[in-house]
């Protein structure tokens, strides 16, 4: 097995949600993973700990985009545009394979009650991040915690319109999650 071929972590990624929706998530072992990325077990385990983990592989990644783009923000802005300006920088993460892999990424998690418990922890990890990071601004908690919230919601609207519509589109995800960031916004000036 080729160890030293660049693109591991991306094939393993690739590998366990292809295996995951041919077989479910119960069944599929580490080694048929590892088999199919084209590395070997221990490749797999320098990578993530487990094969519940694979399915947050870009958590660190995205979580470090979101909170320097909050951070770099202009002094002025609102929490929800230093959150708007966090979910553009983190959207520079988001290329073609993103693309491609998110459907068969939302159906590998939609069949494992385990993947979705993991999903769901990746939201809290998200928003918790940039929650920190609105804090470091002077935002007070609960409005922090707040547009956090709203932030993770329209990433996550966002990302599913952008990776469902026209993969011919020249628009990048980054105009899907501010959009949807803007409809949450208007939504819940409408909860009085």
């Amino acid at each position: 097995m080729a160890r030293w071929e660049p693109g591991a972590r991306e094939r393993l990624v690739v590998a366990a949600v292809d295996l995951f929706i041919e077989q479910g998530y119960d069944a599929t072992t580490v080694a048929q993973i590892a088999e199919r990325a084209g590395v070997t077990k221990s490749t797999f385990f320098r990578h993530f700990p487990d094969k519940r983990e694979l399915l947050v592989a870009g958590q660190e990644t995205l979580s470090r985009l979101l909170t320097e783009g909050i951070a770099e923000a202009p002094a002025d802005a609102t929490p929800l545009e230093a959150v708007a300006a966090g979910l553009t920088r983190a959207s520079t993460a988001m290329g073609p394979e993103s693309r491609e892999l998110a459907p068969r990424l939302k159906a590998a998690v939609a069949a494992s009650a385990e993947l979705q418990e993991r999903d769901a922890l990746k939201s809290v990890g998200l928003a918790a991040a940039m929650t920190t990071a609105l804090v470091a601004r002077g935002v007070p908690d609960p409005t922090a915690a707040l547009a956090s919230e709203l932030g993770v919601l329209a990433f996550k609207r966002g990302y599913a319109e952008w990776s469902e519509g026209d993969h011919d589109a020249e628009e990048g995800v980054a105009g899907y999650i501010l959009r949807a960031l803007d409809e949450l916004r208007v939504a819940s000036a409408s909860l009085g």
